[in-house]
């Protein structure tokens, strides 16, 4: 993540300009402990989600091994208005995964101004051909469909080529013939919703060398599935060929507790589709959301040829706790898919549940372990020690000035009056929250310089977050705990602190309950509020089905104002 690498010079006059002293921060660690990943993984079996957290929308592409080498899969996913952008990974089995980088990690190349938590970066889509990777996304209230390219999926990526077309989700398919296609979720004809939700898969040839739309748009699925049954929000469209016959298999519902996938073909890319009969080919929808292990809202699936030459589909769901809530967000899920013999595909059969352990694939040349565990119960713990941030940070848009830097086993974060409430590019550095039940602890020089507070975030978006912050003023030191929850950030709790040069804060969470705590000297723990309340950093409070995204966790520092 070459944009987030930086020298504690820049930062030193940085802080200068801005009057404040860094913040060091010497560690932070953080532990999940869900019950469901509580119980020993049988041999050969995988954990679903194979992606716990915020990773929602995946897409996945498969570049077929050469030489004896096993194939390789490289999957994306949406990351709305965080930077570094579309995070990419790397697998050999579908069951470890590594992550490479980002899509979009220089500042040059997006801007995130101004932008919502959930707006920005949706859904993109991941393709491999002839020696080069493409990927495909939708910028939303910041320019629109765009294209970027790279040689190696580790980077870099090109700059955005902007694709003039109305609509989200956009996909490419290599065809039989070698011709390029690029479907979309689009407006109905005539521009004419005939009811709310009422939208369109269309369809246009894609000139792969001059890296542009060509020739006239087509839809070629109105509504949905089925029209007679005023299906709403087709979209996710994902175009794909076997045994002579074109698929195209798409969301359907919404994404939330309605969400689900069908499939249709044709023998041609540009249709006419025929829906199965049978659809839809996965859906919880019909399943109490609130039964035990429940996972919901699964969707926006991706079908592909897995490393056993079987085929496996990739979507995302979400886990509930406590009846109806989830502050983790959309998950990434993997499944096999099964056939018809008339040549249909299914994810789950009705009335099944998502089962979290799955037999995995077969391979001859057996995975590479993960070094970074994203699904199970672990602990992870970053000291501070590498030359460059790790994949696994983010902060909200892009940044303007590096107020960031690592420095001699410590990561200091120069306060600054942007605030978590604002649409601005705050001093935070966050990683996804991946459990409902977690600790997560961090270390930190206390500041310096009256006016500044820095501390500990659990944060869901601009108006839902909690921050565990310790504060210098005229009077003193003090410990608290400000909390936003649909308005103006408020003060729940606070405690004077004698004079040290350290403290440890602690976000303790046990599904609808959190516990904030404070360390002056190591390890002996105070309780500043014990049983404050899990739902301001959830999904539904911060907007349910139009939130798009997942609670994320970790460090910041500010200027008071």
């Amino acid at each position: 993540m070459n944009s987030v690498a930086s020298l504690s010079l820049t930062l030193a006059l940085a802080s200068a300009a801005f009057a404040a002293a860094p913040v060091a921060f010497d560690w932070f660690e953080y532990t999940g402990r869900d019950t469901v990943f509580a119980t020993p993984l049988p041999a050969g079996s995988f954990r679903n989600p194979i992606l716990a957290g915020f990773y929602p929308d995946p897409s996945i592409c498969r570049v077929p091994g050469r030489d004896g080498v096993g194939d390789d899969y490289y999957l994306v996913n949406s990351t709305f208005a965080y930077f570094p952008g579309i995070p990419i990974f790397h697998s050999r089995d579908l069951v470890n995964w590594t992550q490479l980088g980002s899509v979009i990690d220089r500042p040059e190349q997006l801007k995130f101004d101004g932008l919502g938590v959930t707006r920005g970066l949706f859904a993109p889509t991941i393709n491999y051909h002839d020696g080069t990777f493409y990927v495909l996304c939708t910028m939303v209230d910041g320019g629109g469909n765009f294209l970027v390219t790279a040689k190696n999926p580790a980077g870099p990526w090109s700059d955005p080529i902007w694709l003039h077309f109305d609509g989200i989700d956009p996909s490419l398919c290599f065809a039989d013939d070698g011709r390029t296609w690029l479907v979309n979720n689009g407006n109905p004809p005539d521009n004419k919703p005939l009811y709310s939700g009422h939208r369109a898969i269309w369809i246009q040839a894609f000139d792969i060398a001059a890296q542009q739309l060509t020739g006239p748009r087509s839809i070629i699925v109105n509504g949905g599935a089925d029209l007679a049954k005023k299906p709403v929000w087709i979209e996710g469209p994902h175009l794909f060929h076997r045994g002579g016959w074109y698929y195209l298999c798409c969301a359907e519902g919404g994404t939330s507790d309605q969400h689900s996938q069908v499939i249709l073909r044709s023998k041609s890319p540009t249709g006419p589709f025929k829906p199965w009969e049978k659809n839809p080919i996965l859906t919880q929808r019909d399943l109490a959301g609130t039964a035990p292990g429940a996972v919901t809202c699964t969707g926006h699936a991706d079908l592909f040829i897995g490393p056993d030459g079987n085929w496996w589909a990739t979507f995302l769901g979400c886990r509930p706790f406590a009846g109806k809530y989830w502050a983790t967000g959309r998950e990434t899920f993997l499944l096999p898919v099964t056939w018809t013999d008339d040549g249909w595909p299914q994810i789950l059969p009705p009335g099944e549940r998502v089962p979290y352990v799955v037999v995995a694939p077969k391979i001859k040349s057996g995975g590479v372990a993960a070094p970074v565990p994203f699904t199970g119960n672990f602990t992870r713990r970053d000291d501070f020690t590498s030359a460059k941030l790790s994949p696994l940070w983010l902060m909200l848009r892009t940044p303007k000035e590096t107020w960031w830097a690592l420095d001699r086993g410590a990561l200091q974060l120069l306060p600054r009056s942007e605030s978590l409430s604002g649409k601005g590019n705050p001093t935070f550095l966050a990683r996804r929250l991946q459990h409902a039940r977690f600790d997560a602890t961090a270390s930190l020089a206390i500041p310096v310089d009256v006016g500044v507070s820095a501390g500990l975030v659990a944060f869901q978006n601009e108006t839902h977050f909690y921050f565990l912050g310790v504060r210098r003023t005229a009077e003193g030191l003090s410990v608290f705990l400000e909390r936003a929850n649909g308005n103006n950030p408020e003060f729940v709790a606070s405690a004077k602190l004698p004079d040290a040069a350290n403290l440890q804060l602690q976000i303790t969470g046990d599904k609808m309950k959190l516990c904030f705590s404070f360390a002056t000297t190591p390890g002996s723990w105070q309780t500043l509020v014990a049983d404050a309340e899990t739902k301001p950093i959830t999904v539904q409070a911060a907007g349910g089905g139009l939130h798009f995204t997942g609670a994320v966790i970790g460090l910041h520092a500010r200027l008071e104002r």
